[in-house]
């Protein structure tokens, strides 16, 4: 009985140690989608650059909490909720690592955008779905780090607002594009952001759900909430 307990006492620092790890990450992922928001309105491309370079550092994370579970199922092998959670790490890490190639693909945009007419209030546009999606992606966070299955719930029928402004958004580029062609290519650039975007908010939804199968044992059954799209004119597949 005592040999379980230090057993038992080992998995559980190691498995904090890792969450610690995860925490750090959705930290530098809502830094990145801040910073790339601000580069693209403001067409810093300095900041842009700085964020395609950390980009490196949350990749590196993620192969490091890959490797360090890995560690952990074969020091400790795991059992039914403990096995559930270092899997769960792995998908969470995995979601955020996403959501920080999307906040780099924005980036990587900027400096062609800045070259480019400007398209009346898309920043601002674009602004305000990225702090709804950084929102969305901390309360997940939090619900995981709480194991707080209401909150996860909240945050993924929550995501439907994030739906809605991207349909709005493309509608909007449509409209500039049919009346001025010159706006054309500034326009689908534009779309290629709001639909990665949109994306981000889709992995923060999953973080979101795999704190409800942590909790509960199981994935949700219900299919996920989701607006009315507009994908069957959509301009493009994002990166």
């Amino acid at each position: 009985m005592q040999r379980d307990k230090h057993i038992m006492s080992a998995f559980d620092r190691d498995l904090e140690s890792i969450q610690a790890e995860v925490v750090r990450m959705g930290r530098l992922v809502e830094t990145a989608i801040t910073d790339a928001t601000r580069a693209l309105e403001t067409s810093d491309e300095p900041l842009a650059e700085e964020v395609r370079r950390r980009d490196r550092e949350i990749d590196q994370l993620e192969v490091q909490i890959n490797e360090s579970a890995a560690r952990l199922i074969a020091l400790r092998a795991p059992r039914a909720t403990d096995l559930r959670l270092v899997l769960t790490v792995i998908k969470v890490a995995s979601a955020l690592e996403r959501v920080g190639d999307y906040a780099k693909n924005m980036a990587k945009r900027t400096h062609l955008l800045a070259q480019m007419p400007t398209i009346p209030g898309a920043g601002l546009a674009l602004r305000r779905m990225t702090e709804a999606v950084s929102a969305l992606l901390r309360d997940a966070l939090d619900s995981y780090v709480r194991r707080d299955a209401t909150l996860a719930a909240e945050v993924r029928a929550r995501d439907i607002e994030v739906d809605q402004m991207y349909n709005a958004l493309f509608r909007e580029f449509l409209t500039h594009m049919m009346e001025d062609p010159r706006n054309i290519t500034a326009c689908m650039h534009l779309h290629f952001i709001a639909k990665n975007v949109e994306r981000m908010g889709d992995h923060a939804t999953s973080i979101a759900e795999q704190v409800l199968y942590l909790v509960h044992g199981t994935l949700p059954e219900d299919p996920r909430p989701k607006s009315d799209s507009v994908a069957a004119v959509n301009l493009g597949g994002a990166d």
